[in-house]
């Protein structure tokens, strides 16, 4: 079992500040401190394959988007929620990888569809098969109801409440 560092910071709080409350720390500590991690941990196919950071993300939102698997810069930009700029250089990347193709848009001819190439698509559904059993792999520690109770308790403060 791993020690854990964010109780041993909150008690020596604790001692030499009784007069704060440091428990916020439980929570926030150890969220931030487990999304680090699982950062790290779950990055390595993306790696692999050849992906920077973010890339996957770009061909996610791509083929949830459904077929044709095409959406502008903006619509990418909103849905991955990072800059128009962030995005061209992700597609710019993902365009030399052949995972993605760009072409004028029909509704305007100054923009852009960013659109998932065959090769992107398979990639992407073998990837998104990997991440998922990795990120259960994650959360396995969890009961059902616990995983559960959890996603309720994260929506909420995502939520501000």
């Amino acid at each position: 079992m791993k020690s854990d560092a964010v109780k041993q910071m909150v008690d020596q709080w604790k001692h030499e500040r009784p007069d704060l409350d440091a428990s916020p720390m439980l929570v926030v500590g150890r969220t931030l401190r487990l999304a680090a991690e699982w950062d790290r941990a779950l990055r390595g196919p993306f790696a692999e394959a050849g992906l920077g950071n973010g890339d996957f993300d770009v061909l996610a939102a791509l083929r949830r988007a459904g077929a044709p698997y095409a959406l502008s810069a903006g619509e990418l930009s909103r849905t991955v929620l990072v800059t128009t700029g962030a995005i061209t250089k992700r597609v710019d990347r993902l365009e030399e990888g052949g995972w993605v193709t760009r072409s004028v848009a029909e509704e305007d001819s100054r923009g852009r569809r960013i659109t998932l190439t065959q090769t992107g698509l398979r990639l992407t559904d073998e990837l998104m098969e990997v991440h998922l059993a990795n990120q259960r792999k994650l959360i396995e520690g969890l009961s059902e109801q616990e995983r559960s109770e959890l996603a309720g308790l994260l929506a909420k403060l995502a939520a501000g409440g």
